[in-house]
């Protein structure tokens, strides 16, 4: 696939609609581990941890782990899954008194979904090193990797409300952005693909934390798995080019 029939993919999926899948789908690369989020019949599915839930200590506590994982995460997979059927029930009849509803809830819950998914992947007990070819787009898109975590800690720490900071690949520029995200779905950029993300939900740090999302932030900083940051910004320039 060229750059062009990438961007001609994937250039119209946002955080609305969560990940150019129909671009990686026909690569056969499994970007994100996104795979694991649908089963075999197409329904959404808790994906597992790629670590026990205590192997983030003491920068992530097992019990928020725990919680974030099996319970805050299931319940995005639970309503991304209704809201697909109350669509498709919607279709079937052409009865589409409720479709407004339907699609907040398949942005909110579908975003939830995938944007986790993609969270539990790129942390990790070892941080590995950051690629040649990944410090040099930061050097490209910041000036240096110090620039890119300043800005990203500002970022991430601002978000008004609840939400996410995210470091993104913009296809078009080639080169990568950090953008805020309110509740999955709202002040996304939508050309550009997802590579880093953080959760900034009180549910993902409140436990330990309490109030100070700076230093939660903080702490995500140091157990970013960088090998699969690296490997995954790798395999998104190959379909990108």
């Amino acid at each position: 696939m060229n750059k062009r029939d990438f961007l001609k993919t994937s250039g119209l999926v946002g955080l609305a609609s969560v990940i150019p899948i129909s671009a990686l789908a026909l690569t056969g690369t499994n970007l994100h581990n996104l795979n694991d989020s649908v089963d075999a019949k197409g329904k959404y599915q808790l994906p597992k941890l790629p670590y026990s839930y205590d192997a983030l200590e003491p920068y992530i506590d097992a019990q928020t782990m725990t919680l974030h994982h099996s319970k805050h995460h299931q319940g995005y997979v639970n309503g991304l899954n209704t809201a697909t059927e109350k669509i498709k029930e919607a279709t079937d009849k052409a009865d589409f008194a409720t479709i407004k509803h339907w699609e907040r809830e398949l942005a909110f819950n579908g975003g939830g979904h995938f944007l986790h998914t993609i969270f539990w992947n790129i942390m990790g007990p070892k941080q590995g090193t950051r690629s040649s070819e990944l410090s040099h787009y930061f050097d490209k898109s910041f000036g240096s990797f110090d620039s890119f975590i300043k800005l990203f800690k500002a970022a991430s720490t601002s978000v008004e409300g609840s939400g996410w900071g995210m470091l993104s690949y913009e296809p078009y520029s080639d080169k990568l952005v950090v953008n805020q995200v309110e509740r999955h779905s709202n002040l996304g950029q939508w050309v550009t693909v997802p590579l880093l993300v953080i959760d900034v939900w009180e549910h993902a740090y409140y436990l330990k934390y309490q109030n100070k999302r700076a230093d939660y932030v903080d702490a995500f900083t140091k157990i970013i798995n960088w090998d699969y940051v690296s490997e995954q910004f790798s395999n998104l320039l190959k379909l990108s080019k």
